[in-house]
């Protein structure tokens, strides 16, 4: 197809779905370079070249489709061949998108109530959502899913199954039960309330949906006192009465499936990677950990052991290791270490006072080495 060669096309006029057989042709008026439509029954229809684009992603591949502007209704197909090629090499914006500024307040618009709607269901009615949720799950179910949790959190650590990392010397592990026993005292828990040690110098401590609490050796490793053990175990015993690891479990799981909606498949491994992530380093709200301190100062008054031995054990840690980033310093990087250290101090009870120990010098040298 030369500027004057005619050649075959079909025209849909955009207004009926009737298919107008045409003779094509380049010319030129008014110093404009056109394409010249011409049905056999009507009056010629005159598109300019710089106002031709092609509309893409048909569902029949049978040649080159045009339209009259991007908003154009009207169509013109042009079979594969010479006149597509030279259309091609002679219309200048076939390919353009122009984006008009009142769409793109639109698109704005738009953009923002999105971000505003994601950002108001992970920040405000996931997190309430779930503090429901977490109260009405059954004991059973939630250590169940503890279960599937701890098995996640042995693979992130290394380790193949839990006796790679569970750390069990008996002296050790007597010791820690001796601990447990008396941080309970008459407490009523809920749950079959395991407590272990995990091989790792990780400082850190954490609780898992359905009783399940785990120290790591680090933190004995950093401890300087049996008691200030006792203080971390009784925090994280707090949390799991107030079943925090559960309401934090629902939370993430809800918001890696939102995002994985917004930004693509988090599903499978991703998502448990993140959950057992999320518990290892698991921040409660501020309320929650206020909550669980408090519920470990109680336990520590009815043991009668020093609340102060819990404050001690965090200082310890900022001092040490609050400079360091990442789940080795999870401890140390809580927030408002001091305010909550002084409010360990003011809830003791017991101060310096005569108290029996949590454990016999020998059987603090046990939990020290139980995973040996």
């Amino acid at each position: 197809m030369d500027i004057n060669a005619p050649a075959q096309g079909k025209y849909f006029d955009g207004k009926s779905a009737r298919q107008l057989p045409v003779n094509v042709h380049m010319d030129t008026r008014h110093d404009t370079r056109v394409l010249v439509i011409q049905p056999a029954e009507s009056a010629e229809i005159i598109w300019p070249l710089e106002e031709l684009r092609e509309v893409r992603e048909q569902a029949r591949d049978e040649g080159i489709v045009l339209s009259l502007g991007q908003d154009g209704i009207a169509r013109l197909i042009l079979l594969h061949g010479a006149a597509e090629d030279l259309i091609r090499k002679t219309a200048p914006k076939l390919g353009k998108v122009v984006v008009k500024k009142s769409k793109l307040r639109q698109l704005a618009f738009w953009a923002g109530g999105a971000v505003a709607s994601v950002a108001l269901i992970m920040f405000v009615i996931l997190p309430a959502l779930s503090n429901q949720l977490a109260t009405m799950i059954p004991v059973e179910r939630e250590a169940a899913i503890g279960q599937t949790a701890m098995t996640q959190i042995h693979k992130f650590l290394g380790g193949s199954d839990e006796k790679d990392l569970t750390c069990s010397n008996p002296d050790g592990v007597l010791a820690l039960q001796k601990m447990t026993a008396r941080m309970l005292g008459d407490t009523e828990v809920p749950y079959d309330l395991q407590v272990k040690v995990f091989k790792h110098k990780m400082i850190n401590a954490f609780a898992v949906p359905g009783g399940n609490v785990v120290l790591f050796e680090g933190l004995l490793d950093a401890a300087r006192s049996p008691e200030e053990v006792a203080g971390v175990l009784g925090h994280e015993i707090g949390h799991v009465m107030n079943r925090d690891p559960m309401r934090l479990t629902l939370r993430s799981a809800g918001s890696v499936g939102i995002l994985g909606m917004v930004f693509g498949d988090f599903a499978g491994g991703f998502m448990a990677l993140v959950l057992t992530e999320k518990l290892i380093s698991a921040q409660y709200a501020q309320g929650a950990e206020s909550d669980a301190d408090e519920f470990a100062h109680e336990l520590m008054a009815d043991a009668k052991l020093p609340a102060a031995s819990f404050a001690e054990f965090f200082r310890t840690l900022k001092d040490k290791h609050g400079g360091q980033s990442g789940l080795m310093s999870h401890l140390a990087s809580h927030p408002d270490l001091d305010g909550r250290a002084n409010a360990a101090v003011a809830a003791d009870v017991v101060g310096d006072a005569n108290y029996e120990p949590v454990l016999t010098p020998f059987e603090w040298r046990a939990l020290q080495n139980i995973c040996d």
